[in-house]
């Protein structure tokens, strides 16, 4: 079976290195005698897929077949949220593409891992409507302290600042995606991607000097 070996480490993980990931898979590939397709490496968030070039590419040869089976070290290497995890699943599944992790052992060629796919299906609604609440109840806030929410229209809105500021934080922490708070916001993903990144661009602009010399 031709396997795709799939790592990734965050830019803030400084000390980490992508080849810990890919020594197990290797090891895991080696002992199920199986042969790697390709090494695909990302150096970016989870939730970032403007700079996950590697998964994109990946998911690219997935579509054309190119291999049988995706590795990864965990989980969370290579999904941001469950309804990421259960719609890339799900369209691999259709593509006679397996998946499998192998720290939990996560498996969808197996009965059990099918079954599991189900499952996720119904946490990925549930999570979103987690996130649908908190992104309402970001927003009663925003008009408690007298700020205007009204219905999406782009970010030149006067009421889309403080949309933006209830959907933000969970953006930046990783439980929201930029394509479920693009759809929250009624805006495109790149919109969202730019925004992260322009505040981002303020935040080291406004971190003191010497800050930025121990860093």
């Amino acid at each position: 079976m031709r396997v795709a070996l799939y790592a990734r480490v965050s830019t803030n993980d400084r000390d980490q290195d992508p080849e810990t990931q890919l020594v197990a898979l290797r090891d895991f590939v080696r002992a199920q005698g199986w042969q790697v397709h390709r090494e695909y490496v990302d150096r970016a968030p989870a939730n970032d897929p403007g700079h996950r070039v590697e998964w994109r590419r990946l998911l690219d040869d997935g579509a054309k077949r190119r291999f049988g089976l995706v590795l990864v070290f965990k989980l969370d290497r290579a999904f941001r949220s469950v309804k990421h995890m259960h719609d890339t699943l799900a369209a691999w599944e259709v593509q006679g593409v397996g998946f499998q992790s192998a720290r939990e052992g996560f498996d969808t060629r197996t009965a059990l891992g099918r079954l599991l796919l189900n499952l996720l299906a119904s946490l990925a609604e549930f999570e979103l409507e987690v996130l649908r609440e908190r992104v309402r109840a970001g927003m009663d806030r925003a008009r408690r302290q007298g700020k205007h929410v009204g219905r999406p229209g782009g970010t030149r809105r006067p009421d889309f600042a403080a949309r933006w500021e209830a959907v933000r934080p969970q953006v930046a922490a990783g439980d929201l995606s930029v394509r479920q708070a693009a759809r929250l916001l009624g805006v495109a993903r790149s919109t969202v991607t730019t925004l992260l990144h322009r505040e981002e661009g303020v935040a080291e602009k406004e971190a003191p000097a010497d800050a930025q010399e121990t860093a």
